[in-house]
C-alpha cells in the first residue's frame, strides 16, 4: 500500500504517481514525516511551511495521525492569505490549517498571516521578518489550476523577486478555482487580493513536498513538467529544486505519462 505505480524524473524534480488520492496523500505524509525525523535527529528544531487547500486534505489527515512526531520542536508557517476577509471567515487559510493540522498536532510555534485591508504591506514586512529569521527546512505545497505556487499566479510570479512576502492581485483563473473547490459560492465572493510568499521564498526550503491530486489539476501538472521553465507556469520552477518531490494520483497524471 502507498507504493507508487509509476515514477519519473523531469530535470531535478522527482514524480511519484499513485492509484488514488488517498494513497497519494498518505505516501506524501509518510515521506514528510520521515524527513522531519531525519532533520530532528540532526538539530533541535525545524521550520516548516504548509499550503491550505482541499487538495491537501488526505495528506494533512494522515500527517495528524502519525503519532511519534515531536511537533513541540517544530515552528510552522503558512504561505498565503486573502486580504479583506472577516477574522472568523471560513475561507481563511489560517483557519483551515488550524483545524486540519495546527490545533491537532500543536506545533511549538505557529505563525499565522493576518493581513489587514488598510495596510497589508505592514503584515508582509512582519511575516517576512519571521520567515527570514532562520532557514526553512520543509515546505508542503500544492499547485493551482493555473500553475501557481502559493498565490504566485502567472501575471505576478517573479522567479527573481526581491521580496519575501508581497501583496498580489489574484487572476481570474485563480479566483475561479476557489469556486471550483467549493470554498466560495460564486466568483464575486472571492477576494481580489492576497498576500503570499514569493517564488524565491518558496524555493528557499531545503525540502519541498508537492501534493497535486484530481483531474482539474491535470493541465497544470502537464505544463509544470512539459513546458519551458517560465512564469507562464510558475510551478515549472520546481524542476530546478535539488530536493523536490511531486506526488500525483492517476487523475492528475498527464496523458503523455
Amino acid at each position: 500500500m502507498n507504493t507508487p505505480i509509476y515514477t519519473e524524473q523531469v530535470d531535478k524534480l522527482q514524480i511519484k504517481v499513485f492509484a488514488d488520492r488517498k494513497q497519494m496523500g498518505a505516501a506524501a505524509a509518510l515521506a514528510v514525516a520521515d524527513c522531519m525525523k531525519k532533520l530532528l535527529a540532526e538539530k533541535e528544531t525545524i521550520r516548516m511551511v504548509f499550503g491550505a487547500a482541499p487538495s491537501q486534505n488526505e495528506f494533512l489527515d494522515t500527517l495528524t495521525r502519525i503519532v511519534d512526531l515531536p511537533w513541540d520542536r517544530v515552528e510552522v508557517f503558512h504561505m498565503d492569505e486573502y486580504i479583506g476577509l472577516a477574522p472568523g471567515a471560513e475561507q481563511r487559510f489560517s483557519l483551515f490549517l488550524r483545524r486540519k493540522l495546527f490545533d491537532i498536532v500543536k506545533p511549538g510555534k505557529v505563525h499565522l498571516l493576518d493581513p489587514k485591508r488598510e495596510n497589508p504591506r505592514e503584515e508582509c514586512e512582519r511575516y517576512a521578518g519571521l520567515f527570514e529569521a532562520e532557514p526553512i527546512d520543509i515546505i508542503c505545497l500544492g499547485i493551482g489550476e493555473n500553475g501557481h505556487i502559493a498565490f504566485n499566479d502567472p501575471p505576478v510570479a517573479d522567479f527573481a523577486d526581491l521580496e519575501t512576502v508581497k501583496v498580489v492581485e489574484l487572476d481570474q483563473a485563480c479566483r475561479q478555482q476557489q469556486v471550483n473547490d467549493k470554498c466560495f459560492a460564486e466568483i464575486e465572493e472571492v477576494p481580489t487580493h492576497a498576500v503570499t510568499l514569493t517564488v524565491p521564498a518558496m524555493m528557499s526550503g531545503q525540502y519541498l513536498f508537492t501534493v497535486v491530486p484530481g483531474s482539474n489539476k491535470r493541465s497544470a501538472v502537464y505544463h509544470t513538467l512539459r513546458d519551458d521553465i517560465s512564469t507562464k507556469c510558475p510551478a515549472s520552477i520546481l524542476r530546478t529544486h535539488e530536493n523536490c518531490v511531486l506526488f500525483v494520483d492517476v487523475d492528475s497524471l498527464p496523458v503523455d505519462m
